[in-house]
């Protein structure tokens, strides 16, 4: 009988508390208003992401941001850090 093949484990995704959760809200809200770019930090993602946030969805949790041409829907809780340009 054949031993039963042990099951990958993922990365476990970064806890954030409730003050970088509120930090990331602030910065997200402030981009949204002023439509200035800003670069994003995303969790399982090498190289940063740059471009303008054009819509934020409360019920999906998905960040709509607009990179040169494409628009890119993000999950919020893949989010880790924001910073304007």
């Amino acid at each position: 009988m054949l031993p039963k093949p042990k099951k990958a484990k993922k990365a476990a995704r970064p806890k954030r508390d409730e003050f970088e959760l509120e930090e990331i809200v602030r910065n997200l809200t402030e981009a949204l208003e002023e439509q200035n770019e800003v670069v994003l930090f995303l969790w399982q993602r090498d190289e940063p992401l740059r471009g303008k946030i054009e819509k934020m969805d409360g019920q999906t949790q998905l960040i709509h941001v607009r990179c040169d041409y494409e628009l890119l829907k993000i999950k919020f809780k893949d989010l880790l850090e924001i910073k304007s340009v």
